[in-house]
């Protein structure tokens, strides 16, 4: 489990802040705060994974949070700017700290899971990358990227990639591209090329299945917080 803390001085945004998170498999939260004297002194406390940051504090403002966070010896956590601070500079201030992701409020629960999501499949690649080649590291800075409906290209649907994400999360075993495309009632060629986009940015792994004659078949999974990342070159599409 990644093991969370919220900080945020608002608590009704804590309070959904935690229904959101306690909806999205592999996260549990651990402790929230509302300052960030508070938050600093929780985090050196309880050393968790992941901080939900919020970049507006009644005492110090999240990004000294993040540099003190940063400065402490020893200390590894990662954090996630949930925020309604919307000032170039502060967004500057915490890329520069090294954020996972930026959520600025308001944000759907749809858009909160798959950040939560990204993250904790890039962390999980880290943890099982044996070597940081340049198809690894690819695959991790791409796994964080957004797959919001802004930055996804141009022969890729946000309404498709969905449902094509929906049936690869219902399926706990390898899925053909024939099922995925009779589950989510698109054609074989729309299902392969939205599960190739899906392999490209890491939100899913495959393996081959071999049969008594003719091509391996590809058997897509979705990769998520619980799953495990197997390392093996990549055979072409």
């Amino acid at each position: 489990m990644i093991r969370t803390v919220i900080v945020d001085d608002d608590f009704m945004a804590v309070s959904v802040h935690r229904q959101f998170t306690e909806r999205v498999p592999g996260f549990e939260i651990v402790g929230t705060a509302s300052t960030g004297a508070s938050a600093l002194a929780l985090v050196a406390e309880l050393r968790p994974d992941l901080v939900l940051l919020d970049m507006y504090l009644p005492d110090i403002n999240g990004v000294e949070v993040l540099r003190r966070l940063r400065a402490t010896t020893g200390l590894e956590v990662d954090v996630i700017a949930i925020t309604s601070a919307k000032d170039v500079d502060v967004l500057r201030g915490a890329m520069h700290l090294g954020v996972a992701h930026y959520l600025v409020k308001p944000f759907t629960f749809e858009i909160f899971r798959e950040r939560l999501e990204s993250y904790a499949v890039a962390r999980q690649r880290l943890e099982h990358m044996a070597e940081a080649d340049q198809r690894s590291v690819d695959r991790v800075y791409g796994t964080l990227r957004s797959a919001g409906a802004d930055s996804l290209p141009k022969n890729i649907s946000a309404p498709t990639l969905a449902l094509v994400m929906q049936v690869l999360r219902e399926k706990a075993i390898g899925t053909s591209a024939g099922d995925v495309a009779r589950r989510a009632e698109i054609s074989p060629g729309v299902a392969r090329r939205y599960l190739r986009y899906l392999t490209d940015t890491g939100t899913i792994d495959y393996t081959l299945r071999y049969g008594a004659a003719g091509r391996p078949e590809h058997l897509y999974r979705w990769v998520g917080p619980s799953a495990g990342v197997a390392r093996r070159p990549r055979a072409a599409h």
